[in-house]
């Protein structure tokens, strides 16, 4: 999935105000799992208006002119879409980079898994949201759902493809992280993609963690990153990245006087980090993220849902490149508060969908943040 040859290896040629690093396309609502912070509230059945086969294969020919994004289908369920092996494969016979995000049920057959390693879909994700079937399932809404998940993993350790866990942090779990981060070394994950929840959809505000316990999780991910077998991705946790940044100054692994704390902390200053270099600069809800729904509706990502467009009438490149929202979105010198003056503000800029989500303002201050920018502290404590 990882070619060399591939326009975003590097990471360093994206222009986010033309192109998005990543394209999530939810194929289906279809979901068989009643999870307590889908943002999708999941049906049982296809809605009927969902994109055709045809409106699919003509949203990847879209998507792959913009520079070729990575490309992930997603739900819902998105096993429940009867012709995905046929998408996926169109899309890879093209050149593009594609993943998916079925949900563990008895949809994922060993057969299934045998076909996506023949299309060339080569890594596979799968959630756990609690290192026992306690947390897990109860965060589901399914009972025995972390125990066909584990045999679903197994299934693909048989087929050789590699496995990346998807985990939301919350209060379901944040007392049991160290176990979690135990469990993903023991299944051999490649990658540990961590979401910080968003209260929308299901996912409600008092089941967020606090700021301070953010800060805690991002400093505690930082040192778990030096040792863990597995790369860890953040996702809705722009603010991991400030983190990083300080981390190496303190660690004097980047040269404080190269960073001008009076001035913006640049992408080229993100991009000299380990660990930030796989996209070039803060992807952020509709600023190197786009997402597409069943029905062809364009948004900034699936936790910020303010419709931009739809595909059946307006070509992808056109909303993505034209939206006013957007325009805004990525232009972090006109948010609010303080994440418009603060120092991190091009290589952060605070989830904007956390932001939506708590305050219906996309270009508020990310509310989970304890970091007081410089520019708003007291000049003799400076």
């Amino acid at each position: 999935m990882h070619s060399n040859g591939h326009p975003h290896h590097s990471g360093k040629t994206i222009d986010f105000n033309q192109n998005p690093f990543i394209a999530i396309w939810e194929v289906t609502r279809a979901c068989e799992l009643r999870c307590v912070h889908c943002r999708a509230d999941a049906q049982t059945k296809p809605h009927p208006d969902e994109l055709t086969h045809e409106e699919g294969i003509q949203l990847i020919d879209q998507i792959y002119e913009m520079n070729n994004p990575m490309l992930v289908f997603s739900g819902g369920d998105c096993m429940m879409r009867e012709d995905l092996y046929d998408l996926a494969d169109y899309a890879v016979k093209k050149g593009m980079r594609v993943s998916i995000t079925p949900s563990a049920t008895d949809n994922v057959t060993k057969e299934k898994m045998e076909m996506a390693k023949k299309v060339g879909l080569s890594r596979w994700a799968f959630s756990l949201d609690g290192p026992n079937p306690k947390i897990h399932d109860q965060f589901r809404g399914t009972s025995g759902s972390f125990d066909l998940t584990l045999e679903k993993i197994s299934y693909l350790h048989e087929l050789g493809m590699p496995l990346q866990i998807n985990t939301v942090i919350s209060r379901y779990n944040y007392d049991h992280l160290e176990q979690m981060a135990r469990l993903v070394e023991e299944l051999r994950a490649i990658m540990w993609y961590i979401f910080l929840l968003v209260p929308t959809g299901r996912g409600q505000l008092d089941a967020c963690i606090t700021p301070v316990e953010h800060e805690k999780v991002f400093r505690w991910l930082y040192n778990l990153n030096k040792t863990s077998s597995y790369d860890i991705k953040l996702t809705a946790a722009q603010h991991y990245r400030r983190v990083v940044l300080q981390e190496k100054v303190r660690e004097h692994k980047l040269d404080k006087d190269s960073i001008h704390y009076e001035d913006t902390i640049t992408s080229d200053h993100a991009s000299q980090v380990d660990g930030l270099s796989r996209a070039p600069k803060g992807v952020n809800d509709g600023n190197g993220f786009i997402f597409i729904s069943h029905t062809g509706d364009v948004m900034p990502s699936g936790l910020l849902p303010i419709k931009l467009g739809n595909v059946r009438n307006q070509p992808l490149k056109e909303i993505y490149r034209e939206s006013p929202i957007l325009k805004d979105i990525r232009n972090p010198d006109k948010y609010k508060g303080k994440c418009g003056v603060c120092e991190y503000r091009h290589v952060c800029g605070g989830s904007r969908s956390r932001t939506y989500a708590v305050t219906g303002d996309y270009m508020e201050s990310e509310p989970f943040c304890v970091y007081i920018p410089k520019a708003m502290r007291n000049k003799k404590n400076v």
